[in-house]
């Protein structure tokens, strides 16, 4: 079987690690980390763009809401300490199809969501 980052093999992972990962006594993610993820999902909701997932586009305000509950829950099993980390295992694809997430500005096509916030989050970087 051969790993794809969207495939049923990055949901299998996922879900073992989070059976593997300690529930209780989960380490905060570090604060620089906290701030550069606040920063990428406000972007995301000032941004005007549109976040597909599933299949559904949603406005930037829901797709904030829903990757934040995304960050909590691999925030809770202590897989993340960055924000690369968060767009790779929350934001990149849907856990439960497997379906690549995109981002939609305007009349632009589509882009993965991975690259549109890896972008977004290199320019947070250089403010």
């Amino acid at each position: 079987m051969r790993l794809t980052p969207n495939g049923p093999a990055l949901i299998a992972a996922l879900a073992l690690a989070a059976a593997l990962a300690p529930a209780a006594g989960a380490a905060p993610l570090p604060a620089p980390a906290r701030a550069e993820i606040d920063a990428l999902l406000g972007r995301l909701q000032a941004s005007g763009c549109e976040f597909n997932r599933n299949g559904t586009w949603y406005s930037g305000a829901e797709a904030k809401t829903h990757l934040q509950r995304k960050l909590e829950y691999l925030e809770k099993k202590d897989m993340v300490r960055n924000a690369e980390q968060f767009i790779a295992l929350g934001a990149t694809a849907s856990s439960s199809s497997g379906k690549a997430y995109a981002v939609r500005c305007g009349a632009s096509a589509p882009v993965a969501s991975k690259a549109w916030l890896s972008a977004e989050l290199q320019a947070i970087r250089q403010r």
